[in-house]
């Protein structure tokens, strides 16, 4: 809360010695730099958290072993550290950001709130990639900008201090973002398995129905 606090004195510090039209002015600013902040966020990453296979490392291409045996080892070693590890730790980088942008653009609502509706969010993008990059990519870009479209007809949003009061709740974000890590990685692992499973038995998603016709 100081954090806030302090910011915020600092900024009416400054805009206390300029004319009211430009105080007015330079709040409305800031309100519609967040906005757009946010809007680029979104644009730019909506079609990563939407894609199944979000990274192209290719790791396999590192297995050099020529025995069947390791070759299948090294394989699954690979891959896990691909897609189980590396994968769900880019999904929750996008997770977090966005949770954050949620702490500042929203009014009234707990942390705790907060992060239930982002893990939610995240969580059905990435479930839907499975069965549809396009669905995917629909819901990635519907919700947040929903979200944001909420926030803007509520009262209050275009003050400059809630902004500022909003960072005194990133604390209690790091404090209870643990839980939603260990979910999105669990997550990650529950629908690999499930396409590896549905690969072995013959059944394709959506998309790949879709190349194939």
């Amino acid at each position: 809360m100081a954090i806030g606090t302090e910011l915020f004195s600092l900024y009416s510090s400054f805009t206390s010695a300029l004319p009211p039209f430009l105080q007015q002015a330079l709040s409305f600013f800031v309100i519609v730099l967040m906005v757009v902040i946010y809007a680029i966020f979104i644009w730019k990453l909506y079609r990563f958290v939407a894609r199944k296979n979000i990274i192209e490392l290719n790791l396999s291409q590192y297995n050099k072993s020529e025995h069947a045996f390791f070759s299948k080892f090294f394989a699954t070693i690979l891959y896990i550290a691909e897609y189980i590890l590396i994968l769900p730790f880019l999904i929750f980088f996008w997770f977090a950001v966005f949770t954050l942008f949620l702490i500042f653009l929203t009014e009234g609502l707990e942390v705790s709130a907060i992060l239930i509706i982002s893990a939610t969010i995240i969580a059905a993008i990435r479930m839907v990639s499975y069965y549809s990059n396009d669905l995917a990519k629909d819901l990635a870009k519907l919700l947040p900008f929903t979200l944001l479209a909420i926030s803007i007809t509520k009262p209050g949003f275009f003050q400059v201090e809630n902004i500022f009061n909003h960072l005194s709740q990133i604390p209690a974000f790091f404090n209870q973002i643990t839980v939603y890590l260990a979910f999105i990685i669990i997550l990650e692992i529950v629908l690999r398995l499930f396409e590896s499973f549905f690969e072995l038995i013959g059944i394709t998603s959506s998309d790949e129905e879709k190349g194939e016709r």
